[in-house]
C-alpha cells in the first residue's frame, strides 16, 4: 500500500478520538441549549418541543452514533444560532485562518531561516548574539499583545495597513495581502523566533560534520557548502517543527482573529461556545484536527523533497 493511502488511512482514528472527545466533553457543559435559545422565561411545552426537534431527549449514545454518521458524510448539522449548516459556515471562514495561520508561518520560515544560518555560521560573534537576544523577545511577546502594539505602531499611524477587516482574494488580492500582513506578523513573530534557534543549532550541528570538513578540504566554496549541503540536511528538522506550529497556529489565530477583527474559524468558534451552539464548536475543533493530520502528512512528505536519501515506497 503506497505511502500516502497509509498516512490517510491513519488520520481517520485520531479524527475519530477528537471527535468523541469533543462531544462527549461538550455534553457535560451546564446549561441547557433550549433555555439559551428560547430563553429562561420560555414555556415548559416549547422547551421539551425544541429539546425533541434537536434530539436531547434521546438517549447520549445514540445521538453519539448519529452524529457521528452525520459526521463522516460531512454533515456537521445546523448550527442553532446562525440557522445554517455547520459546515457552510466553516467553508466559508477556512480562507480566513488558513490564509492568517500560512502567512504567519510563511513570514517565521523567510525570517528564521536566513538569520538561524547567518548566526550559525559566525558562533558568539556580535550577530550571533544579537539574533540570539532578538529570538529571545519575541518568545517573550505573546501574539494578542504584538497585534495590539502593531494596531498602535503601524496601523493607527501609518495609512498602509487597516486597523481590521478582511478581503477575500478573490475580489482584490492587493487589499487581501494589506488586511492579512499585520495578523500574519504578529502571529508569526514568536514562531520565527523560536524556528530561528532551532535553524541555527540545525545549522550548527551540520557545520561539524566530517562530509561539511571533506567538502572544505576540497576547495570547495563557504557560500556553496551550506546552500548545497549544510541547509538541505539542516532543513529536515525545521521542517518537523514548523509542520507542528502550523497545526497549532491554526488554534492560535483565535486570539489574533479577534485583535483584528477577522471573520475566521477563531470568531466563529468563540461565537459557538459564547451561545453554547455545540455543533458549531464541534465542527471547528474537527477541521482543526483535519488540518493538522493533513499538515503532517505534508510535513512527511516534504522530507523527500528536502532530501533525496529518503524515499517513502
Amino acid at each position: 500500500m503506497p505511502f500516502v493511502v497509509r498516512r490517510l488511512l491513519a488520520v481517520a482514528p485520531t479524527v475519530l478520538v477528537v471527535a468523541t472527545v469533543a462531544f462527549f466533553a461538550l455534553q457535560v457543559v451546564p446549561g441547557d441549549i433550549a433555555e439559551i435559545m428560547l430563553g429562561v422565561d420560555a414555556r415548559r411545552e416549547d422547551l421539551a418541543q425544541l429539546r425533541h426537534e434537536l434530539g436531547l431527549d434521546r438517549p447520549l449514545g445514540l445521538r453519539y452514533l448519529e452524529w457521528l454518521g452525520h459526521m463522516a458524510r460531512g454533515d456537521f448539522g445546523m448550527s442553532i444560532s446562525y440557522r445554517e449548516p455547520v459546515m457552510r459556515l466553516i467553508l466559508a471562514r477556512l480562507p480566513v485562518t488558513t490564509s492568517v495561520a500560512g502567512g504567519a508561518m510563511l513570514l517565521a520560515i523567510v525570517v528564521a531561516l536566513p538569520l538561524g544560518v547567518i548566526a550559525a555560521r559566525r558562533p558568539w560573534s556580535v550577530v550571533d548574539l544579537a539574533v540570539l537576544a532578538g529570538s529571545q523577545a519575541g518568545l517573550a511577546v505573546p501574539a494578542f499583545w504584538m497585534g495590539i502594539l502593531l494596531i498602535l505602531g503601524l496601523a493607527a499611524a501609518l495609512p498602509i495597513f487597516p486597523l481590521q477587516g478582511y478581503v477575500a482574494f478573490g475580489s482584490n488580492p492587493i487589499e487581501w495581502g494589506r488586511h492579512l500582513f499585520l495578523p500574519a506578523l504578529a502571529l508569526g513573530t514568536e514562531r520565527a523566533a523560536a524556528l530561528v534557534r532551532l535553524s541555527r543549532a540545525a545549522t550548527l550541528d551540520e557545520l561539524h560534520r566530517d562530509y561539511v570538513r571533506t567538502a572544505r578540504s576540497k576547495g570547495l566554496v563557504e557560500t556553496y557548502v551550506v546552500r548545497r549541503h549544510v541547509l538541505r540536511n539542516a532543513l529536515i528538522p525545521v521542517l518537523t517543527v514548523a509542520g507542528l506550529q502550523l497545526g497549532y497556529l491554526m488554534g492560535g489565530a483565535i486570539v489574533i482573529e479577534q485583535v483584528f477583527g477577522l471573520p475566521g474559524l477563531g470568531r466563529l468558534l468563540l461565537h459557538g461556545i459564547y451561545s453554547r451552539d455545540l455543533l458549531v464548536v464541534q465542527g471547528v475543533v474537527i477541521t482543526i484536527a483535519i488540518m493538522f493530520a493533513l499538515l503532517n502528512l505534508l510535513v512527511d512528505l516534504l522530507y523527500a523533497v528536502v532530501d533525496p536519501r529518503i524515499t517513502y515506497d
